[in-house]
């Protein structure tokens, strides 16, 4: 089974590594919101399809603000934001692998390990819709459309997604 994760995975880590360079400013209430949320999946003992949806969206954010912390102290060298891009997920995905959270032939979806298909999708997810804002704010001006558009966006974003695989997971 885990073999057919691989190119899955490896195709979901270059399309997030080769996303678009601009490092945004993700704020403090985006994160606890998407943290909030994947707590609350958990807590209420939803598939881990749609807990690994909130895990992807935590995970850019955190990488976001990672790299932010880098550059405002300065700690820039080569290739710092693929770098805490990887340890980033590294220090999230290798312990769920041993805690045999991950790779359970039965937690799978269309052939692939739920939590690492739904991890990726999350954070691709989390990542459209914050070059979704950036291009809607260009087109107005440089000015969010609604006060916390940059919050509420990736959110029903990643609602979307939590309620369409919570659907098809019954």
């Amino acid at each position: 089974m885990k073999n057919k994760n691989i190119p899955f995975s490896i195709i979901s880590f270059l399309a997030i590594l080769l996303a678009p360079t601009i490092t945004w400013a993700f704020c403090p209430v985006c994160v606890v919101a998407v943290g909030a949320g994947l707590g609350l999946a958990r807590w209420i003992g939803i598939d881990d399809t749609v807990s690994g949806i909130w895990i992807g969206g935590l995970l850019i954010a955190f990488v976001g603000w990672l790299i932010n912390f880098l550059k405002n102290k300065k700690w820039t060298f080569p290739f710092y934001g693929p770098f805490a891009l990887i340890a980033t997920y590294t220090l999230v995905i290798i312990p769920m692998y041993y805690q045999d959270i991950l790779g359970h032939p039965a937690h799978t979806i269309w052939g692939i390990d739920k939590l690492i298909f739904s991890i990726s999708l999350g954070s691709l997810i989390f990542i459209a819709s914050q070059i979704l804002y950036e291009w809607m704010r260009q087109k107005n001006n440089h000015k969010s459309f609604f006060p916390f558009q940059k919050i509420v966006m990736p959110i029903i974003f990643l609602l979307i997604a939590s309620l369409f695989f919570y659907v098809i997971t019954i």
